[in-house]
């Protein structure tokens, strides 16, 4: 009884320290194994075996990606404004041994590292420099960070700025400048339609005023033009009289009196003091006058 008690108990320690000697590490997992306290070797994902009493499990490392919040800090800014700055860092653990024994408090070194950085970064940029770069303030953390970790087998793939709020005074002063900018905008705008709508009146009081111009001008050369030829057929007509007259042609000589005679009757009647003409006793003789004008008229045709 007692040689089976022996035997069941050396079956149930051999058990015992088959386990401890047996690691199954999780996928995505990588152990450390130290050896009375000294760093030995690293168990992957999958069964492994270590050595019962001698050595142990050191630090349990996730490979995966992780994310960690930085938390909201103050940041005074190159022209003296005090913002509100928050964030996220992604990084993944690429040497579990150098995560594990380079750096006491990974996550928290990381954070610290970042807020420090976010302070100089920012530090160094104007407020409206911070609000309309972000994309630039992420690349820059990324590249200080990324390469102040990489000693502790760490890559740092992103780092993300949340928000940046400034403090509520300086926001009023932000909307009230914000509104002037707009209203000056809208002031120009103004100002240039007003500019241009002038512009356009003059450029087509420009080309009316030319256009009258091009017309009157034309008008003047009809005009002339028409006076010309009628001083034309006047000297034709003045010539052929005085070639009549001086061959002794009677009527020759009554046109030429009667032309006169109604040239003057008509100056008469168009006088703007006249309200009333008197016609001559003598009026048959104008007829008569006229008569003579018909006959040299048809002498002259006959020719």
């Amino acid at each position: 009884m007692e040689f089976s008690t022996f035997v069941l108990a050396i079956v149930v320690l051999a058990a015992v320290i088959i386990s401890m000697g047996v690691k199954s590490v999780p996928q995505s997992e990588e152990w450390t194994v130290e050896r009375f306290g000294k760093f030995t070797g690293l168990l992957r994902p999958g069964l492994n075996l270590i050595i019962p009493f001698v050595d142990r499990i050191g630090s349990k490392i996730s490979v995966r990606e992780r994310v960690i919040d930085v938390p909201p800090q103050d940041v005074i800014t190159k022209d003296n404004a005090m913002v509100r700055v928050d964030g996220v860092v992604f990084f993944q653990i690429l040497d579990s041994v150098k995560a594990a024994y380079e750096v006491a408090g990974l996550e928290n070194a990381i954070i610290n590292l970042t807020m420090t950085n976010v302070r100089t970064v920012m530090g160094e940029m104007v407020l409206d420099g911070l609000l309309s770069n972000r994309e630039k303030i992420n690349s820059t953390l990324l590249n200080v960070i990324d390469e102040a970790t990489n000693p502790w087998g760490v890559k740092v793939t992103r780092i993300e700025i949340k928000d940046i709020t400034p403090a509520s005074d300086l926001v009023e002063s932000m909307a009230r400048h914000m509104k002037a900018e707009r209203e000056k905008r809208a002031t120009i705008l103004e100002a240039q339609g007003v500019r241009e709508a002038a512009i356009l009146e003059a450029e087509g009081e420009r080309q009316a005023t030319i256009l009258r111009a091009e017309a009157d001008k034309e008008a003047e050369f009809r005009k002339a033009e028409g006076r010309e030829r009628a001083a034309e057929a006047e000297a034709k007509a003045t010539q052929m009289v005085s070639e009549a007259i001086a061959k002794g042609d009677i009527q020759a000589i009554n046109y030429f009196v009667a032309q006169k005679y109604v040239d003057s009757l008509k100056d008469m009647a168009s006088a703007d003091n006249s309200k009333v003409i008197f016609m001559p006793l003598e009026s048959s003789s104008i007829i008569g006058a006229l008569g003579g004008v018909a006959e040299l008229t048809k002498e002259a045709f006959k020719k």
